[in-house]
């Protein structure tokens, strides 16, 4: 369960970074808030990036907990950590943001993300 919902929480993320690229005034939430409204095209650029590594860590957790067979278990148990440590970092990254907004938001986020992932690993 701890994957699947992994994976739905990263699936929401990936619709903001969507949003993000495509230009959403949420500028504020992301990438350090230093932008209010819409990204700058390198952001958002780095928005698209951000969606294809979000799906990359969803297949790792679900290959991992058994839900889906992409990867072998001698690469899914390490990558798992892996994905921990990511989401453990972002969370880090998000509470030291010097955005209000992306501190209030998305720190909780990524934690419970982090958590998720800890419990799949484990």
């Amino acid at each position: 369960m701890p994957a699947i919902l992994f994976s739905v929480g990263i699936a929401l993320l990936a619709a903001f970074q969507l949003a993000l690229a495509l230009g959403a005034p949420l500028g504020a939430y992301a990438w350090g808030g230093q932008h209010d409204g819409s990204l700058p095209k390198k952001l958002r650029l780095g928005s698209l990036v951000s969606i294809l590594v979000y799906a990359l860590l969803a297949l790792i957790l679900l290959s991992k907990a058994g839900v889906i067979e992409l990867f072998p278990m001698s690469f899914a148990v390490p990558a798992a950590w892996v994905v921990f440590a990511y989401m453990a970092l972002g969370t880090l990254l998000n509470l030291i943001s010097r955005s209000r907004k992306e501190r209030a938001v998305m720190t909780p986020i990524a934690a419970t993300l982090a958590i998720f992932a800890l419990l799949v690993a484990l």
